[in-house]
């Protein structure tokens, strides 16, 4: 079987405040991961990431390993993880592009790791001379804020790939609104007075969700694997998995294993792996001048071109019960918010209030915080932690 490896180029690896603890490769576009969406339309898994070096220790679940040393085989497929291929089979091609740029290659001679270290390579470079390539469908991610840019048009688009692939549940008595279609996935759960409102788009609740009464599922929307939505306002999101959802939220991305399970409202915002939003939390998504937002990133503040962005939270990011988050908010990994007032907009990863959070503390933090989840915080992630908490980017 052809080997499949995703490749972080240099603009993937300024994806702040993800790109400090995961390879881009694994955040989540649309329904699925971005490597899963490669997997599904290439018809074969990803095998690994080519990464910043700081993630050599990633580890995650099911997630392959990213390559520090040797050499990638010829026939492998490599992968440029900022690109999110619409869910369908790709044509056979020893190339594939889109929008004029090159989007995945299969290299014709084996071809250093080292090669990679610094991100500079493009595939363009990695093609043979005279190669054609075949085109792909998708969506490039320029900043971590496309993943919301493009949202509800990626899972109109992925609820209608998935759907026939779906072992259905018998539900009957749903209240149902529009005339796009409710997926229930066998094993799913829904509770009396839920209403799916599916005027803008399809909604797919998978096997081990549970939606409680008085929940409105407003599509598109995806509801992940064994997360519970327990009421409330719950449009145009990807939930992934093992997560818990209550109250208001609206065009946001839950990456998975992450809790927003009180009153407050979300917006536009994208929530890492294992954050946890203190009760009455709130994300402001909107400016009073109804300009458009302005973001930190590694270059500098830039303008997003969206009049509408909330925050975006790191893996393992906590806020206080009560917090007031601007509009265009960026809160580091591993940052506890802990404010009188409203928290800066920028907050710097491992931040404690306005101290460091020391790292002997934090592991055991969040190894109490996945044991909740019946997840054990391995030698490997805690490896990995332990490197990207001395690896961390300042905030201005």
């Amino acid at each position: 079987m052809t080997s499949v490896v995703l490749y972080d180029d240099a603009v993937a690896r300024r994806f702040e405040p993800f790109s400090l603890t995961r390879p881009c490769g694994d955040l989540r576009a649309g329904a699925l991961l971005i490597r899963e969406r490669w997997a599904h339309t290439l018809g074969r898994p990803v095998l690994a990431h080519l990464a910043a070096a700081h993630l050599s220790d990633f580890t995650e679940f099911d997630a392959p390993p990213c390559l520090a040393s040797g050499s990638i085989a010829a026939g492998t497929v490599i992968c440029n993880a900022r690109f999110v291929p619409v869910l369908q089979t790709a044509h056979d091609a020893g190339a594939w592009q889109c929008d004029g740029r090159v989007v995945a290659v299969q290299l014709a001679h084996a071809v250093p790791v080292a090669r990679f270290a610094d991100g500079s390579v493009t595939l363009e470079q990695l093609m043979n001379a005279g190669q054609v390539a075949a085109e792909m469908p998708g969506w490039w991610l320029h900043h971590p804020w496309d993943l919301i840019r493009h949202l509800g048009d990626m899972l109109r688009s992925d609820v209608q790939a998935l759907a026939p692939g779906v072992t259905r549940g018998a539900y009957a008595g749903l209240t149902v609104i529009g005339t796009h279609e409710v997926v229930l996935e066998l094993g799913a759960s829904v509770e009396p007075q839920v209403v799916f409102d599916t005027s803008a788009g399809p909604i797919l609740v998978r096997s081990g969700a549970t939606i409680a009464a008085f929940t409105r599922l407003v599509g598109p929307c995806v509801i992940g694997r064994d997360s519970q939505v327990l009421g409330g306002k719950v449009a145009n999101v990807s939930i992934g998995e093992q997560c818990r959802v209550h109250g208001e939220i609206s065009t946001s991305i839950l990456i998975g294993h992450a809790n927003k399970g009180h009153d407050g409202f979300v917006g536009h915002s994208i929530l890492g792996r294992w954050t946890n939003l203190g009760a009455s939390t709130v994300t402001s998504n909107l400016k009073n001048t109804y300009g458009n937002v302005r973001l930190w990133t590694p270059a500098g503040e830039q303008d997003t071109g969206l009049q509408f962005l909330g925050t975006l939270l790191g893996d393992h990011a906590k806020t206080a019960i009560g917090t007031r988050l601007m509009t265009g908010t960026v809160i580091g990994a591993g940052a506890s918010v802990v404010s009188a007032g409203p928290p800066p907009r920028v907050v710097a990863p491992f931040a404690w209030g306005d101290g460091t959070y020391r790292l002997d503390k934090f592991l055991e933090v969040a190894s109490r915080v996945m044991a909740r989840r019946q997840v054990s915080l391995g030698g490997g992630e805690r490896a990995h932690l332990t490197r990207v908490h001395g690896a961390r980017w300042s905030a201005p």
